[in-house]
């Protein structure tokens, strides 16, 4: 399992495939195990980077609260420590919003960026909603909160069909420790990006489920608009995690966009 020490904690990550490097980053409660549908599509054409976020899958926790920055700090340490100067970006939900802090943070870092049913500004009950998920988990430990994610992350068609695919999901979300949760929900709960991704000169694919109550459509549609030259995209029939509930269209639509001409 390879570790590599990343500021105060040691970060968990797995590198496979040839050719440009790729970096992905998981959402909350999900480990780099979560990116397993788009492995061999990807490979084929991209070193592909996977870790696991601070406190989440085999990574180190530290204390709660995290911010965005310090996520980002981690993700840009994490590339440092590898020698990766330039990269394509894959972002599921809270890995894009560390996509977006680290494309203003370290300029050129960053390739092409795809975020996926992300978000760059909180909604006015932010706060209120991220701290009762806190005490939860504080509560009664992060495997609480595994069926209310479940429920969002994924339509009712699919979660009725698709037992095996819930179970694994299920598990990675209760293997998350309480302090990485607790430390990222409140990193997420502050979100305010919105405004500065006029900024960012990286590309962007901007990707959303149709069904995506967590990170609405309306939201992505307005990422988009600020910012200059990106693209935008809603995957049918998916709600919250759309790489693993419509894995054919999400892999379509982010090879076109990563190997196509340059936009």
């Amino acid at each position: 399992m390879p570790m590599i020490r990343v500021g105060d904690i040691d970060v968990h990550y797995s590198i496979q495939g040839e050719g440009p490097w790729l970096t992905l980053a998981h959402p909350l409660a999900g480990d780099l195990s979560l990116w397993a549908p788009q492995m061999r599509v990807l490979t084929e054409h991209f070193k592909v980077l996977r870790y696991d976020v601070r406190g989440h899958g085999a990574s180190g926790a530290s204390a709660a609260p995290y911010s965005l920055e310090l996520l980002a700090r981690d993700a840009a340490t994490l590339l440092d420590q590898l020698g990766i100067t330039r990269t394509h970006w894959i972002g599921l939900s809270m890995g894009g919003m560390i996509a977006q802090q680290l494309a203003l943070d370290r300029p050129g870092l960053l390739d092409r960026i795809v975020l996926a049913d992300s978000t760059a500004r909180r909604p006015a009950d932010a706060a209120a909603v991220w701290d009762a998920r806190i005490q939860q988990a504080r509560q009664n430990g992060v495997a609480s909160i595994a069926k209310g994610t479940l429920e969002r992350w994924f339509t009712a068609p699919f979660r009725e069909r698709e037992a095996v695919a819930l179970a694994w999901v299920s598990d990675v979300i209760a293997r998350t420790s309480v302090e990485g949760y607790c430390g990222c929900c409140a990193a997420i709960a502050r979100i305010d990006l919105l405004d500065r991704l006029r900024e960012i000169r990286s590309p962007a694919l901007i990707m959303v489920g149709e069904h995506d109550h967590s990170t609405p459509p309306a939201m992505s549609e307005l990422m988009s608009r600020h910012w200059p030259g990106s693209q935008y995209c809603v995957i049918a029939d998916a709600a919250h995690i759309g790489n693993i509930e419509q894995a054919d269209d999400f892999n379509d639509r982010v090879m076109r966009f990563l190997t196509g001409p340059a936009p």
